[in-house]
């Protein structure tokens, strides 16, 4: 039974990380309010989430392998890097900055302020929810992620700030931010992905220099093997239907989402 709740987690990581609808919020409805894999506590339910993370950014590193290694190697050709587009590692790397700070010196903080505010939580989702569509709706789609510049990569790297609080969603904002600045769907929705792998990874090289990170690894090696297996299968299937579904259709049934949740939690919570 544990096992499946596990597979059930990973599963909603592997959705709601692509998903414009916050991942951390999904895993802490699901955990504490639905109960599934409640069982997972205190420093080991942290090292869990960030393990079904990593499961999502090999789920990228897979996925778009190839479009990777040709930006890394336009990245350092000095060649290429001049010409448009081929600055888009560096782009990239701006863009993480502002998150990578912020997420160094706050994320604690937030996530502790937050992680039990179901009604906060429901708030960001709905707020969010109605941005996305707003900055959608409105945007001109007449721009490429090639037409990127590095005044673009600082106010998508901006947004990213905004991820630390559980519901507002990392694809969410960045995706949100790209389209306001006129990026078309599915090159939003690439460049929000690209954007995580630094910021995950750096988030899970700074949970392993934590002495207890490895024994809790090693105590529950199993689940977290399951977890990000989870994670990861999930998240391949989802970026390839998101990225096929955005080619004729919206965010909107994004925003419906997050408010019928929302209304959901604030229901369960407030009844209970």
């Amino acid at each position: 039974m544990k096992i499946l709740q596990v597979i059930i987690l990973g599963i909603v990581q592997g959705i709601a990380e692509f998903l414009p609808v916050s991942s951390s919020a999904h895993l802490i409805i699901f955990r504490d309010v639905f109960g599934i894999a409640n069982f997972i506590k205190g420093d080991m339910e942290l090292a869990f989430d960030l393990a079904l993370h990593f499961g999502t950014v090999l789920a990228i590193l897979l996925f778009f392998s190839k479009d990777i290694i040709e930006m890394i190697k336009n990245g350092f050709s000095k060649e290429k890097v001049h010409k448009k587009g081929g600055n888009l590692l560096w782009l990239i790397v701006v863009a993480t900055i502002p998150a990578g700070i912020a997420g160094v010196l706050f994320e604690d903080t937030i996530e502790g302020f937050f992680r039990n505010n179901y009604l906060l939580i429901s708030f960001s989702l709905i707020f969010m929810g109605i941005v996305l569509y707003l900055c959608d709706k409105k945007s001109k789609t007449n721009r490429k992620m090639k037409d990127l510049d590095f005044k673009d990569a600082i106010i998508i790297g901006l947004s990213q700030v905004f991820a630390l609080i559980p519901g507002f969603s990392r694809s969410g904002t960045t995706i949100s931010a790209a389209r306001a600045l006129r990026l078309n769907r599915k090159d939003a929705a690439k460049f929000s992905f690209y954007m995580s792998l630094p910021v995950v990874l750096g988030a899970c090289v700074l949970k392993l220099m934590k002495g207890s990170t490895w024994a809790l690894i090693a105590a529950n090696s199993g689940i977290f093997i399951i977890g990000i297996l989870s994670s990861f299968i999930t998240g391949i299937l989802t970026i390839k239907l998101l990225l096929k579904y955005l080619d004729t259709h919206n965010f909107k049934i994004f925003m419906i989402y997050r408010i019928l949740i929302s209304v959901v939690v604030i229901l369960v919570t407030t009844l209970a």
